[in-house]
């Protein structure tokens, strides 16, 4: 475990400081030559709401899928991966964008970067899920699945968690492939994966679509008890299958 001082301006012109911690297998340091796979999840949430779903559900999932990796398994993945957790997401993703400076700054060679946010929230009521218009007809009205989201350069690792998603029983997963790094909807840019997008690393964000279906977003409302743990464990499970499944080049879950 690795803690990183980050800082910059956020979106107010204020200057903020954090921490990221980053997290590696001790076989896995960055001259093993192995490439490398980055699962990552921010910590911090805004000062008004405790950050139930946004976004200690997404910490909880990155720490267990952390402890379902064993020692032994770890080296045999033809990725080495890289667990992150973000700091100064709520300010403009400024965790983010410095750890994708520091892959691109050293030329690491990435596979691919998994934001995970915001991933306990479910509601099985039809029209419980808010869509813009362009995508409406396009996804559920029901906002109990869980989401995939990518740009342009990030079809295969779209693929592969959709995969790994799927072969979870009774998890409903949806998916997007966005153009032009998101910039023509916005909202899919709101998580630590856009950086690393902006970078140019296939990169994509696994959530629950956050306000679009969370009425208890960034509000004093957003506890624990407004989390739906069945969903959240099947999420778990979803993401641990599809960390296997990228992290492998034979495609083996």
């Amino acid at each position: 475990m690795t803690r990183v001082d980050v800082s910059g301006v956020d979106q107010n012109l204020r200057t903020r400081s954090g921490t990221n911690l980053v997290a590696r297998h001790a076989e896995d340091s960055r001259d093993a030559g192995r490439p490398v796979f980055i699962l990552g999840a921010h910590l911090d949430s805004c000062p008004e709401t405790p950050g139930a779903d946004d976004n200690a559900s997404a910490v909880a999932v990155l720490l267990e899928t952390a402890s379902c990796l064993s020692a032994e398994e770890l080296p045999t993945f033809d990725s080495a991966l890289e667990l992150v957790v973000f700091d100064l997401e709520e300010s403009g993703m400024l965790g983010g964008a410095h750890h994708a400076a520091c892959c691109r700054s050293v030329g690491r060679q990435i596979t691919g970067m998994v934001s995970l946010e915001m991933l306990g929230y479910c509601d099985e009521i039809p029209g419980s899920q808010r869509l813009p218009p362009e995508l409406a007809q396009l996804y559920p009205d029901a906002g109990n699945f869980i989401a995939i989201v990518g740009n342009q350069n990030s079809a295969e690792l779209i693929r592969g968690f959709v995969q790994g998603c799927r072969s979870v029983n009774n998890l409903p997963v949806e998916h997007l492939q966005i153009p032009n790094n998101g910039h023509v909807f916005p909202p899919t840019r709101l998580s630590d994966h856009s950086p690393f997008w902006d970078a140019g690393y296939p990169a994509l964000m696994v959530t629950d679509t956050s306000f679009l279906r969370n009425p208890h977003y960034h509000q004093p409302t957003d506890t624990v008890d407004t989390l739906d743990q069945h969903f959240l464990h099947k999420v778990a499970e979803g993401v641990l299958a599809s960390v296997r499944l990228v992290c492998r080049s034979d495609g083996r879950a």
